[in-house]
Order: structure tokens, then sequence, then C-alpha cells
């Protein structure tokens, strides 16, 4: 087992709430609007997330900002998903959605993809990396960069708030 993450881009107003803490139990509580949400508008990264974020940062959890909150980055709005939502949700503002957009236009996935360190990563306990091979490079981590790209390029472009959602898987 081990976790999963999935983004929602959404405006930073929805249904008069702009308050992110009840935004997402809009989203994510009993009623689920997360099912509806617009094609495009939701991204799953699966268990690949930890991955790209070492790609991003050369760490497991941390690194500076904004390719530090590409993954990991934001306000955490549940501890340890122990509210009514049952998931954690992480919050990133309009603000925040702009420079990782133009962080990951000026980072393409051949100027990251360097970091990738098979050793590294399983010494760093980097989540899956005992199962990676040389092939999940091109297989998974650059097409999931190059959808984070296109992801925050659009919230970044409509002026959108961004809630990550780490789950079991």
């Amino acid at each position: 087992m081990g976790l999963a993450m999935s983004y929602l881009r959404v405006p930073p107003v929805l249904d008069g709430e702009s308050d992110p803490g009840a935004v997402a139990r809009l989203l994510f509580g009993p009623a689920r609007r997360r099912a509806a949400a617009p094609a495009g508008c939701a991204l799953d990264l699966g268990g690949a997330w930890q991955a790209l974020h070492y790609l991003l940062t050369g760490d497991p959890w941390d690194g500076p900002q904004p390719e530090g909150d590409v993954v990991c980055g934001g306000r955490l709005l549940t501890e340890d998903g122990a509210d009514e939502l049952g998931l954690d949700v992480i919050y990133l503002d309009p603000g925040r959605v702009g420079p990782i957009a133009g962080y990951l236009a000026a980072a393409p996935f051949e100027r990251v993809a360097g970091r990738f360190d098979l050793t590294a990563m399983k010494a760093a306990e980097v989540q899956d990396a005992d199962a990676f091979d040389d092939g999940v490079l091109d297989r998974v981590l650059r097409p999931a960069h190059a959808a984070l790209a296109d992801f925050f390029a659009r919230a970044a472009a409509e002026g959108q708030a961004v809630y990550k959602v780490m789950a079991e898987r």
C-alpha cells in the first residue's frame, strides 16, 4: 500500500464560499462534487507524486518555492485526515499557482530528469523506488511532469486555486 495524490483546480470562490476549508468540505465531503468536475480540472498522479517531487527538488519532502509547492507545498487543511473528510487536503491559493506554472514551464522534463538516481531515491525512501526500473522515467514520470505543467498552466491562466488530495491507494 502507499499514498496517492490527485489535484483539482477550481475558482477561488465556489458557490459563494471563499474559505478554503469550507470549499474543501464542499468538494470532498459527503456531497463529493469532485466527481462532477469539468474535464481537465482534475489530475491524478497516483503513486508517482513523491518521485516527481524528488525530481523537481532533489528531496523526498522539502524544497524551495515554487518547485517545492508543486507536490508537497501548500496549506494543509486537514490534520492527517482526522476531520470529517477522511483524507488529507492541501490548498494552494491562486497567488502560489502562478509561480508554480512559471517554474514548470521553465523546467522541462529533461532538466529535472537528471536527478533520477535509483540508489539515491531508495536511500531517501522515495515511495515505490524499490519497484522502479530505468523505464519508469519515460513511462511514468515524463508524462506525469507534462500533465502537471499543463494542469498548473491552465489553473494559472484561469486564476484558479488548486486542492491536492492525498489518500491511501
